[in-house]
């Protein structure tokens, strides 16, 4: 697969920021671009004389990044031919504070298993599973028991709904893309918070829609904005329960003035994760046509793999008849022990919420004694620290912080055209002792960056 050198300047965004050379900033946030996953593997890069016009800077500047990373096992060459993208083989070097096997990973914001919880969902489900065995096992709308149970969630949150308004998907991305088929067409226009779910920016890109960011305030929505910004779009994609990255929470006022001009699609994964205020309302109890997807991956457990769109039934099928040519439904064990979850007592949740907010102390605290000079809001919900310094260094950081032992996803992963270098987002969803070191850990490699070195050892490997 080629990219082009306008593809790859725009997600470069503003590279060149900081001291240091411009061969060692370029380097540095390929290979940023590699490690985030957004250079898939096999990628052939632009020539060095393509990708120096569309970035305005030297052609030795590229070359000599382009050998960096060759030379640091990130690109293959062979002549006459694109480089491509790879990644470093063999062992890991020598690491300031840690061993490859040790790497403490910060970039995703998902909890473990609830061990016993899951473990009896799942012994309910087999002894339910027989039931199933005289039909053919493939259901694209789902099983119709997790489908009441899930209708049965946004009874609680205030939205009447039927097992005909839920479709039941492989999680929510799956789900997103579901949608992105069945609503989106090359060009459209999609309105978007900023920042916002970094695959979210991905599915829409890969579908060629044209994305229309709408910056969150300091205050959070800015509901005329929004209101203003969609009347010229074809849909738009809204987190406003404890947003991923950010971990605000829209307001039930400005839900209910918004006032959308497209239809609009509402992430609310994040939905059951309230830390410091209940549960929020429904969006789709101020918007009715709203079409909204849950997941267990957050509030559960991510194996389950497990999602659900919620809509009108018209749409569903829509969406069912298309998921036809893709996958042929979703595993029937799996459904039967998440809905044993969501229907399950609330004790378990209560807990599991505390010991989040516990774990959030634990980072803020972190953070405060090592990296004081970081900003540190306190989310109400979700389960991550959207995170701010002084200066534009997340880049640069996320690429030598795997050399210190920790892995973070740098602010610009979850912005269009390079936004958000100055924001690292940081769960807390480890154990306290790895949040404490994960940190010191960080500390020393902001001291690195701050002094202007930057990595260029293979990192270490990430669980």
């Amino acid at each position: 697969m080629r990219i082009s050198a306008h593809a790859v300047v725009r997600m470069l965004g503003t590279w060149r920021n900081g001291p240091g050379p411009a061969h060692r900033a370029l380097s540095d946030r390929l290979r940023l671009l590699v490690l985030d996953g957004r250079l898939a593997l096999g990628t052939a890069l632009p020539g060095e004389r393509d990708l120096a016009t569309a970035l305005g800077a030297s052609r030795t500047t590229v070359s000599t990044a382009y050998r960096a990373l060759v030379d640091h096992g990130y690109l293959a060459t062979s002549p006459r031919s694109r480089a491509t993208v790879r990644l470093p083989g063999g062992q890991a070097p020598h690491l300031p504070s840690a061993s490859p096997g040790e790497t403490i990973d910060l970039s995703v914001a998902a909890p473990p298993a609830p061990v016993e919880v899951l473990h009896s969902a799942y012994t309910a489900a087999l002894q339910q599973l027989p039931r199933h065995f005289d039909r053919h096992g493939y259901d694209r709308h789902g099983i119709t028991v997790l489908r009441e149970a899930v209708a049965r969630r946004y009874e609680r949150r205030g939205l009447p709904t039927s097992p005909d308004h839920v479709l039941i998907t492989n999680g929510a991305q799956h789900a997103l893309a579901l949608l992105t088929r069945t609503l989106v067409s090359p060009r459209d226009r999609i309105v978007l918070d900023h920042p916002t779910y970094p695959h979210a920016i991905r599915t829409f890109t890969d579908a060629r829609a044209r994305l229309l960011p709408v910056a969150l305030t300091p205050e959070g929505w800015d509901a005329g904005q929004l209101r203003a910004v969609s009347r010229d779009a074809d849909l738009a994609y809204l987190i406003p329960d404890f947003h991923n990255p950010t971990g605000r929470c829209m307001p039930s006022a400005v839900r209910e003035r918004l006032s959308p001009g497209c239809p609009v699609l509402v992430d609310e994964t994040m939905a059951e994760l309230a830390l410091d205020q209940p549960v929020p309302e429904a969006f789709a109890r101020y918007h009715p046509s709203a079409i909204s997807i849950g997941s267990a991956a957050k509030s559960i457990w991510g194996g389950l793999r497990i999602g659900w769109i919620r809509a009108r039934p018209a749409l569903l099928d829509r969406v069912a008849q298309l998921r036809s040519g893709l996958d042929l439904g979703t595993p029937v064990l799996e459904q039967l022990a998440t809905a044993v979850l969501l229907d399950g007592p609330d004790t378990y949740q209560s807990a599991r919420l505390e010991k989040v907010r516990a774990q959030r102390e634990t980072l803020r605290a972190a953070l405060a004694g090592q990296l004081p000079q970081l900003a540190v809001p306190q989310p109400p919900g979700g389960l991550a620290l959207w995170t701010t310094f002084p200066k534009p260094i997340s880049s640069r950081l996320a690429a030598i912080a795997p050399e210190y032992g920790v892995t973070i996803a740098a602010g610009p992963r979850f912005g269009v055209g390079g936004a958000f270098e100055r924001n690292v987002r940081l769960p807390y969803t480890l154990p306290d002792d790895q949040l404490t070191e994960a940190v010191r850990r960080l500390a020393r490699a902001h001291h690195a960056v701050t002094r202007g070195e930057t990595g260029h050892h293979e990192p270490a490997s990430v669980a």
